[in-house]
Order: structure tokens, then sequence, then C-alpha cells
């Protein structure tokens, strides 16, 4: 069972969720990318989940229980003290990265006051890539030039423009999908060519189609 809920006021302008999933049976559960970075308690030990790129499989036992605090897209700032670029496809220790084990939110709290503050320009960034302008527009509009832009973006998210255009265009499609927008719809609102287009992206993204996606939520 997964639940998440709201991380509070002092935390939710960084943070997106905290999580928890208490598995009841074995099997493997596909992470996909989703621009976010979490720290992750769980069997392996705590350990922090860099932006993926792509599939990530993850084997769970039955009596397996993870608990998580997922960052908002670009939001993650100087708390680790390494470039979020570094933690791409990547799962860390806290050792690693100079957390302890039993990190609270009221630590964490105070780690981010301490830390550097993420780009104030991340959200506008992030909006203007999902809403399916080009890199070169979204560069004009936001009055950068396009490698001032792609360095933002790497050290924001961890992602090039142009790879953070196709995951945050593919979780808005994933989005609406499970909201039961009709995938034609679907491929049209997120900004995609077609309904082919959707599909071949969702798979290289997921490593599935998107009714195994919908079936998983």
């Amino acid at each position: 069972m997964y639940a998440e809920w709201s991380p509070g006021a002092s935390l939710v302008d960084r943070v997106a969720c905290l999580w928890k999933q208490d598995c009841a049976e074995e099997g493997t559960q596909i992470v996909v990318p989703d621009a976010c970075v979490d720290l992750i308690w769980g069997p392996e030990g705590p350990h922090v989940a860099g932006p993926d790129t792509g599939p990530v499989p993850v084997r769970m036992r039955a009596g397996d229980v993870y608990r998580g605090i997922r960052f908002r897209p670009g939001a993650l700032g100087g708390l680790l003290g390494v470039p979020t670029g570094e933690l791409r496809d990547e799962r860390v220790s806290f050792a690693e990265l100079g957390l302890p084990s039993d990190l609270t939110l009221e630590a964490l709290a105070e780690r981010l006051r301490r830390s550097a503050a993420p780009d104030p320009a991340a959200p506008a960034i992030a909006a203007a890539l999902r809403s399916g302008s080009s890199v070169r527009e979204v560069a004009w509009d936001l009055g950068l030039s396009e490698r001032h832009l792609h360095r933002r973006a790497v050290a924001a998210f961890g992602y090039s423009p142009k790879t953070l255009q196709r995951i945050v265009r593919f979780q808005r499609a994933l989005s609406l999908a499970r909201s039961g927008v009709p995938l034609a719809t679907v491929a049209v609102e997120s900004g995609y060519t077609d309904q082919a287009h959707l599909s071949h992206e969702v798979k290289r993204l997921s490593g599935v189609p998107m009714s195994g996606l919908l079936v998983a939520a």
C-alpha cells in the first residue's frame, strides 16, 4: 500500500510530499522519471534517489517498508552539497552525503535554511518547457541564452533542458491518462505530435506501455 501526504507549512515550498509504501507481497515496481529527488529510508538503508532519466526496477519483498521525502523538481538547492547533475540516475547513501540516518523533518528544515536556495527561475523553466515551447523559445522568453538555460537547468534539475522537457511532458501525460482522459486527447494536450509519438516516448521513459502504468497506479 502506498500513501503520501503534505510535509507541512515549513517544507511545502521545497518538498512535494512525504510518502510511505508497505509491501504486502513480493514483486518488482518500476520507478519512472519525474524530475524529483527523494530521500528514502528502506531495507537497503537510507539513501538519496537522484533524478532519473529512465525506468528503475525496484525488487520488493513482502513486509518491506519504505519511507520517503520527495523534493519538488528543481527545489533541492544546495542541501546535499553536490550538484544535482551528479545525482542523475544514481542512488547514494546518506553516509556518503553527510546526512544522518535518523534525519527528522525539523532537522531537514534547518538544513534547508542553512543551505543554498534553489534557482528562483526553476519553476518558470519547468513550466515553460512543459507548455510545449522549444528550448530556443523558452530561453528567449526567459531572457537567457540557450547555453545559460542549459547550465541553469542542469544545476537545478540535473537534466539538460531537452531531457527535462521530455520528462515533464511525460508526467503531464501520465497525470491526464490516470484521470481518465482518452489517450488521443492526452497526446494533444501534452504537446506530442500524435498518439504514436506519445506511445513511443512513454515506452522509452518507463519501459512499459501506458496501459502498464495505468494498471500499476
